[in-house]
């Protein structure tokens, strides 16, 4: 018995870096620190939030490096992907790239200079260049509204 606890505690152990990795995103890419909310529901709501972005930012860093051959809309709508490739200037495919290829475009943004020996990109270049892709979109859904509507901007 004594030799599965010790098993079990180098488990956790091994799990630390992804806890402090996780707190990382949630304190400086989320800014939770930050929030001046006086109310205990105001808080707890705001942080089911951030808690949900942290964990998709540290998820899709992983899937890239474990799984990188994925098809990209496994986990980005069209607009998001698409986005990648647009605001890097890059010719939008027509079949459906990695995930690998849209997370790097994503982190080019966020100031990740994918070099040869560069490795793959972290979690802050991923949350600054996700900050990007979600504005870009926005805009571009707001704007197919209006050309929709018949409306000028």
């Amino acid at each position: 018995m004594l030799f599965g606890s010790r098993i079990q505690v180098i488990d956790w152990y091994r799990a630390r870096w992804e806890i402090e990795l996780f707190f990382l995103i949630l304190k400086e890419g989320c800014r939770v620190e930050r929030l001046q909310l006086g109310d205990k529901d105001r808080l707890e709501a705001a942080l089911a939030i951030y808690m949900v972005i942290a964990w998709r930012i540290n998820r899709l860093m992983r899937l890239g490096r474990t799984m990188s051959e994925l098809d990209a809309g496994l986990v980005f709508e069209p607009d998001e992907w698409r986005a990648a490739f647009i605001l890097n200037k890059k010719r939008v495919p027509q079949k459906m790239p990695t995930l690998n290829e849209v997370l790097r475009l994503i982190a080019q943004r966020g100031g990740f200079l994918a070099r040869k020996g560069d490795g793959e990109p972290g979690a802050k270049t991923l949350w600054l260049g996700l900050q990007e892709i979600a504005l870009f979109v926005q805009g571009a859904r707001y704007a197919r509204e209006l050309s929709e509507a018949g409306t000028c901007v």
